[in-house]
């Protein structure tokens, strides 16, 4: 079983700056791929990024492609979502999970945080 607990969301500017943090724990960790959903109101919840267990294995949703960067710290039992070059459209609640297989699908994602809030403001 893996607890998994975000932080780092907030407030900010469009073309603004936001990291993000996923604290794991009760789990192994180093070996579960690795993600990160949004969902913003009243629509599904939407892949935004991936990361394999030892770090490869990027992959990234179109529409943050070039401006979010996932990363994880495997002794940290942490994983990372930088942001830049925010938009309003990027508003939403930010959820990590946690994942045995190379998938986008949040079905497969078998543990979930409870989310952070990212407001980008126009």
């Amino acid at each position: 079983q893996v607890q998994l607990v975000e932080s780092g969301g907030g407030l900010v500017q469009a073309g603004g700056s936001l990291r993000l943090s996923c604290a794991a724990s009760g789990g192994s960790f180093s070996s579960y791929r690795m993600g990160w959903f949004r969902q913003a109101p009243g629509k599904e919840r939407e892949f935004v990024a991936a990361i394999g267990w030892n770090g490869g294995r990027l992959d990234y949703a179109d529409s943050v492609k070039g401006r979010f960067t996932i990363s994880r710290d495997n002794a940290k039992n942490t994983v990372y979502l930088q942001m830049i070059s925010l938009k309003p459209e990027d508003t939403a609640v930010y959820y990590c999970a946690a994942t045995e297989y190379v998938t986008r699908i949040a079905r497969t994602y078998a543990y979930w945080g409870q989310g952070t809030q990212v407001t980008v403001s126009s």
